[in-house]
């Protein structure tokens, strides 16, 4: 595989590939070289960083039926090897950056088609129904994965309460933008971030609605204050930091599918048989514990497909990618 010099790469391109790249080709090479204590110091910075930025309060949780057999993802691993552009493009820039993020106060509007425009304290949505603790299989298009405790509620509990009309066919969902608190905030892209789902897909009961993770509030660089995990979607799909959910009845916009549409569908279900134009989606290296991330098949819908291939029934996945 060609990686290129980071002076080659446009704004409109997908960035922290090549950091990670950096990063393992490294890796690899103080591995087989056999050096010494000074590179496993190193490797060991890297692949188990610091917790200098902590979620600090605990959240109350209850039991849920939806969990994984797969080892988890450390907790530093999991909050130090972010997508979080709002806090640069590097994988450790979020977990370095994101503390100028302030999650209160917040407020999340629910705006377009719904019988009631309204606005939402975070703790009034905190509250609305009982967070439970999932621990689901998260898998990013630059063919990494983790295994993370997320903490939350199904979404559909809160699109039941934004009454929308019949006629909303997709909820779109918008991430903060603000550059007193994202002082370094990139060029190149149309902030702020905005993601979406067909309306199905955002009822579906995997879909979370989510404001922690392993048993704490959601760090900044995870997405504080409130989040979306969608288990069989590309990373890219979850936003973060939300501000506002809008219901429409025409497919919305979506950050990554306006700058690049050939890479980065509107669906973005994880599908092992559809490459990304730069690199294989068969296989993704699992990050856990161990030092060295292994690699795994990746598995169609990320391992989910007897709870949302339904919904996608006469579909062509190689087409609506």
């Amino acid at each position: 595989m060609l990686i290129r010099k980071a002076t080659d790469i446009h704004s409109s391109e997908i960035t922290p590939k090549e950091a990670f790249f950096d990063r393992r080709k490294f890796v690899v090479g103080a591995a087989s070289l056999g050096v010494g204590a000074i590179a496993a110091s190193r490797i060991s910075a890297v692949l188990s960083p610091g917790t200098s930025v902590m979620a600090d309060e605990a959240l109350k949780t209850v039991a849920s039926k939806y969990t994984v057999s797969d080892a988890q993802t450390p907790f530093a691993k999991a909050t130090h090897y972010n997508n979080f552009y709002e806090y640069g493009t590097d994988k450790s820039d979020p977990g370095r950056n994101a503390h100028t993020l302030h999650t209160r106060p917040w407020t999340v509007q629910v705006t377009g088609m719904v019988k009631k425009p309204q606005t939402v304290n975070i703790d009034d949505l905190m509250k609305y129904r009982p967070i439970e603790s999932r621990v689901y299989r998260h898998r990013c298009v630059e063919a990494w994965s983790m295994v993370i405790p997320w903490d939350g509620y199904s979404l559909s509990e809160f699109i039941n309460f934004c009454q929308p009309l019949p006629s909303a066919k997709y909820v779109q969902f918008f991430s903060l933008v603000d550059k007193k608190q994202m002082p370094d905030l990139p060029g190149g892209y149309d902030w702020p971030y905005r993601e979406g789902l067909r309306m199905d897909e955002a009822m579906n009961p995997l879909t979370l609605l989510t404001f922690g993770c392993y048993g704490n509030v959601l760090p900044n660089q995870n997405g504080a204050p409130v989040r979306i995990v969608t288990p069989w979607k590309y990373g890219f799909k979850n936003g973060k930091s939300i501000v506002r959910f809008h219901f429409t009845d025409k497919q919305p916009q979506t950050t990554w599918n306006e700058i690049s549409s050939q890479e980065y569908g509107f669906y973005s279900n994880v599908n092992p048989n559809v490459d990304h134009p730069r690199w294989s989606q068969g296989h993704e290296r699992r990050i856990d514990s161990s030092v060295f991330p292994k690699t795994v098949p990746t598995l169609m819908f990320n391992g989910y497909g007897d709870q949302v291939a339904s919904m996608y029934n006469g579909m062509d996945l190689k087409k609506f990618y």
